[in-house]
């Protein structure tokens, strides 16, 4: 399968905003257009090519669902970010749940952390979400969409829709929580 040729962020917008008014050309372009970016945003967060794969899929089926819940104040792409990392997160939860071993039923798969660093990150980083979710479930998708997608302060603002000074502060807390859940936090 040849990739389409990449579209400018205007393009993609221009793109988004017609797949919203039912254009169905339009989404097949679309979704053709963000693929690769979206299994590259899985990819950064689950270990296996096969699980961010399935993330991928279902993210794409969320895009193509949930359009109308882009309301472009910002890139489209940034809200990309956001369902593909809940995407992600869903699939990650969802397998952690399936793998939980029992005494007759080994785990088919060994645990990354002891046969890579990176998986074994991620993974650490995933189960630190998880506990800070848990009490702080707010500060979760801030903390994310900068610290692992590198997203501005000011696009992540506009893609939660809430005040620039509320993600700074979250983005902190979410930082200062997570420090001690991850191995070798101090």
């Amino acid at each position: 399968m040849t990739l389409p040729e990449p579209l400018s962020p205007d393009e993609v917008d221009d793109l988004a905003r017609r797949a919203q008014t039912g254009d169905r050309d339009a989404m097949e372009l679309l979704l053709a257009q963000v693929r690769p970016r979206v299994l590259n945003l899985c990819r950064g967060v689950l270990p296996y090519s096969d699980d961010a794969e399935d993330a991928s899929q279902e993210a794409l089926l969320s895009v193509a669902g949930k359009i109308g819940q882009w309301h472009g104040r910002g890139r489209f792409t940034t809200w990309l970010h956001v369902v593909a990392l809940n995407s992600a997160r869903t699939t990650y939860r969802r397998l952690k749940n399936l793998a939980t071993p029992t005494d007759d039923a080994p785990l088919e798969r060994p645990d990354p952390r002891t046969t890579s660093i990176i998986a074994g990150t991620r993974l650490d980083l995933l189960e630190a979400l998880e506990t800070i979710e848990r009490d702080h479930p707010t500060l979760v998708q801030p903390l994310v969409l900068r610290d692992v997608y590198g997203l501005a302060y000011d696009d992540i603002a506009t893609q939660l829709d809430v005040p620039l000074g509320t993600v700074k502060a979250q983005i902190h807390h979410g930082r200062k929580l997570a420090r001690p859940l991850l191995r070798g936090g101090a």
